[in-house]
């Protein structure tokens, strides 16, 4: 189809006339809307990126005759790494007279691995690369339990469980006394002879008696 043809149909169609194959001969074209295909292309490329897990490798370097508290501090950052996701290259470097005991660097990155067993795994085991040895460590997931759940306060049957110190006796009921005065009479002479009765005197005589 003639360019110019090809351009008054995308025109009638309101779309675009794009190239898609230009070292194909003849060129070849294809009438869109570019901007919709434009902004899928931008969507794909994002979600593509979003799939992508970037790892990021970390270095730290050792010496062969290092200090139990250097150690303990450089193990420390490596662990560190590891615990935000990134993998680890650890390097010993041997320095002149120090080549020919290059098993204490061995041995420095066995103790090493051993000490991060539980968050991390050799991916690349020890090396020698000329006056250095190297050795790489990558994280591994490690699995959160649960936390235990707290025992239900109510029993099965769904009822409360008695307070402690004594509450589940019975109180006894309060009642009072019973009265010594038999019922319908009145009190002996007014309130002192109840006052008298109650402080054990005798008998009051009534007066005019």
């Amino acid at each position: 189809m003639p360019t110019a043809t090809a351009l008054a149909r995308a025109k009638e169609l309101d779309l675009d006339l794009v190239e898609v194959a230009p070292q194909a001969d003849p060129p070849v074209c294809r009438i869109m809307d570019f901007g919709k295909w434009k902004y899928e292309q931008d969507v794909r490329a994002k979600e593509s990126r979003k799939k992508q897990s970037q790892v990021i490798v970390k270095e730290m370097k050792f010496r062969p005759k290092i200090s139990d508290h250097d150690f303990s501090i450089k193990k420390g950052h490596v662990e560190r790494f590891l615990e935000e996701g990134d993998k680890v290259k650890v390097t010993i470097m041997f320095r002149g007279r120090e080549m020919a005991h290059t098993e204490l660097g061995a041995k420095l990155l066995d103790r090493l691995a051993k000490d991060l067993g539980e968050i991390s795994q050799v991916e690349a085991a020890p090396k020698q690369d000329g006056r250095n040895m190297t050795m790489v460590l990558s994280p591994v997931k490690r699995i959160v339990k649960p936390a235990p759940k707290e025992p239900h306060q109510r029993g099965s049957s769904g009822e409360r469980p008695a307070p402690s110190g004594g509450a589940s006796e019975e109180r006894s009921e309060v009642r009072p006394a019973p009265s010594s005065v038999p019922a319908g009479n009145g009190p002996v002479a007014g309130s002192a002879a109840g006052e008298a009765a109650g402080n054990g005197v005798g008998k009051v005589e009534k007066a005019g008696a």
